[in-house]
């Protein structure tokens, strides 16, 4: 009678995660470089907005307090 050997838990969740890692569609060079700087973009835009605001308000309490 031999005894079945069961992987331990952390070599299982190596096994699964490379195999799922395997489905993944990665995206190719020129895909990933244009995904990249679209974020880019939009960080920029955001942090653009987020500055204009945050200087507005600002302003209008500096107006409000009367300094």
């Amino acid at each position: 009678m031999t005894a079945e050997k069961k992987p331990n838990a952390i070599t299982r969740y190596i096994r699964e995660m490379i195999g799922e890692l395997r489905k993944v569609n990665w995206p190719t060079w020129p895909e990933a470089r244009q995904l990249t700087i679209i974020v880019l973009a939009v960080m920029i835009v955001v942090g653009i907005y987020l500055a204009m605001v945050d200087g507005l308000a600002e302003y209008l309490i500096k107006l409000a307090i009367g300094t």
